[in-house]
């Protein structure tokens, strides 16, 4: 009864990392394509690509004329351009080794590019202690004060979308918060990496004018 959507809550935060001018976007792990149809607002054009056919299938029927959505794994498949002003991803990068998925996306980017991304950090007790109770805490929170918000007729609360039941789900991610901003710092000059409240992290590079080789 009080759960909800946290990849949806996470994408508002997302959408204000994006440049002022955005030409050209890639949403990575598309899915049913919900983030895309908002990205569509701030760009001309967005790839929307996914590895699940399924997922793709589904974006199609709820993007705007603008989204192009496309099946392929960003570490097998070419991308649709090399020339990103803005590259995002919502609980996606968990799901591939990061090094390998960072290095594709690097080369993506234009230089001044940004690449913002939420995903799920590994449990990390001994570290993250007070922000796994915390998390726990205000979930329950949040959840009372969205299903007021949708008694009162304010919106959807961030409930779950029933089309999302059939997305894949990694239930014990490969990396800490704190192993993924050592992958990061090592790889993107610049790379920033903290832990969100609700089980996720957020990474945020902008790409250099003078970028090293990936």
């Amino acid at each position: 009864m009080l759960d909800w959507d946290h990849n949806a809550y996470y994408q508002r935060l997302l959408l204000r990392r994006l440049p002022r001018d955005c030409d050209r976007v890639l949403d990575v792990g598309c899915g049913s394509g919900t983030f895309a149809a908002e990205l569509a607002q701030r760009s001309k054009q967005v790839d929307a690509v996914d590895r699940s056919p399924e997922m793709i299938d589904q974006a199609r029927r709820r993007v705007p004329a603008n989204v192009n959505c496309v099946p392929a794994d960003i570490l097998v498949d070419e991308l649709p351009s090399r020339d990103y002003d803005a590259i995002v991803s919502v609980t996606a990068l968990h799901h591939m080794p990061l090094e390998e998925a960072l290095r594709v996306l690097a080369v993506a980017l234009r230089p001044g590019g940004v690449l913002a991304a939420v995903a799920l950090p590994r449990a990390d007790p001994r570290r993250e202690l007070p922000a796994e109770i915390a998390a726990a805490l205000a979930h329950r929170l949040f959840g009372l004060a969205f299903i007021a918000k949708r008694a009162l007729g304010c919106g959807r609360g961030f409930a779950k979308d029933p089309e999302l039941s059939s997305m894949p789900v990694v239930m014990d991610p490969p990396l800490t918060t704190r192993q993924v901003a050592e992958v990061a710092s090592g790889l993107l000059p610049g790379a920033r990496v903290r832990r969100l409240l609700f089980w996720r992290y957020l990474l945020i590079w902008r790409k250099p004018a003078a970028s090293p080789e990936f």
